[in-house]
């Protein structure tokens, strides 16, 4: 049997999984602001709203993370002159190596250099929807988890 308590939990990190996410959408497609939208803030919903507490779920890896290692995509695409099932995996592991290096680790992060690089995007990505995109994650994340869940988020160590 599932305890309540875990229903409850599960539950309201899915309602806020889908209001974070239906702002971003909403920002994206209904108004003339540019793209707000990724892929992997999806999976960064899990840690954000399931397991705040994880180093991974913490601003500074949300909002690094996915900017380093978007910029590595970037970076792969623009100057590296391999062919695309080359450039890919290679990219993926700089971007790996690199967050685990600058302490910035957030798994979800780890896929962008795939969006980067399969939807061929231009610099511009970086500042949106990436960095633009994780701020409004992590400003969610801190209203949510702090204000609401009356949790430690972000957790000071």
């Amino acid at each position: 049997m599932i305890e309540k308590k875990l229903i409850i939990q599960s539950t309201l990190a899915g309602f806020f999984s889908l209001i974070t996410i239906g702002v971003l959408t909403v920002l994206t497609y209904k108004t003339s602001y540019g793209i707000f939208l990724i892929a992997s803030f999806g999976s960064t919903m899990v840690l954000l709203y399931g397991y705040p507490e994880s180093p991974f779920a913490q601003p500074k890896n949300i909002i690094l993370g996915h900017f380093l290692t978007a910029l590595i995509g970037i970076i792969f695409l623009n100057f590296v002159p391999l062919p695309i099932f080359l450039n890919i995996p290679i990219a993926v592991g700089f971007g790996v190596m690199f967050m685990i290096l600058f302490k910035v680790t957030h798994p979800p992060a780890g896929g962008n250099p795939i969006i980067v690089i399969i939807g061929s995007v231009s610099f511009d990505y970086l500042l949106t929807p990436v960095l633009i995109g994780s701020i409004i994650v992590v400003m969610f994340g801190v209203i949510i988890n702090k204000f609401l869940f009356k949790k430690e988020y972000p957790k000071l160590t």
